[in-house]
C-alpha cells in the first residue's frame, strides 16, 4: 500500500482527507506546521506527501526545500485551495510532482496519489495550463524562454 504523509495547517481538513483516503492509502503521519512536517516526513519516509501550499513559516515550498535531499524517493503532491498561477508554479519549481485543488473528490485524490507515486505528473485540468505557460514564457533571469530551442548538432547537420 502507498504510504502518505499529510501536511495541512487545518486539523479538520486533515481529518477529512484521512477519512476520504481510508483503505486506499496508508497515512503514516500528519503535520500542521512546516517544522512538524519536516521532522515527520524524515522519520517516516513516505512514498507521497500531500502538501498544503499556504501555511505559516514558508508553507509547502519550505517543506519541499527542507526534505527533498534527505528523502529523495519521496514525491510531493500539492493539495491546495489556491488555484493561482504563481502558487502552482512556485511549488512545481520547488519539486512537487503535481498540484490539485481541494475541490477534488476522495477517489480522484487517491488516483492522483497513485499516479504521482508511479512517476506521472498530475494537475487539476485548469492548473495544467499554468505549468505549460510557465515553460513557454520568457524567463526574466535568463532573458530567454525557459525551454530554449535545442542547439544544432553539427554532426547531424552535415548528413
Amino acid at each position: 500500500m502507498i504510504t502518505v504523509f499529510l501536511v495541512d495547517d487545518h486539523s479538520v481538513f486533515r481529518a477529512g482527507v484521512r477519512a476520504e483516503l481510508a483503505g486506499a492509502v496508508d497515512i503514516v503521519g500528519e503535520a500542521g506546521t512546516v517544522a512538524e512536517a519536516v521532522e515527520g516526513i524524515i522519520s517516516t519516509t513516505p512514498d507521497v506527501v500531500l502538501l498544503d501550499v499556504h501555511m505559516p513559516d514558508g508553507g509547502g515550498c519550505a517543506v519541499i526545500r527542507e526534505v527533498r535531499n534527505r528523502c529523495p524517493d519521496t514525491v510531493f503532491l500539492a493539495l491546495s485551495v489556491s488555484d493561482a498561477a504563481e502558487d502552482v508554479i512556485a511549488v512545481i519549481r520547488e519539486g512537487a510532482r503535481g498540484y490539485v485543488t481541494k475541490t477534488i473528490s476522495g477517489e480522484a485524490l487517491a488516483d492522483a496519489v497513485r499516479r504521482v507515486r508511479d512517476g506521472d505528473a498530475v494537475f487539476s485540468p485548469r492548473l495544467a495550463g499554468f505549468v505549460l505557460d510557465a515553460f513557454c514564457a520568457p524567463d526574466a533571469g535568463a532573458g530567454a524562454g525557459v525551454v530554449d530551442a535545442p542547439e544544432a548538432d553539427a554532426a547531424v547537420e552535415r548528413q
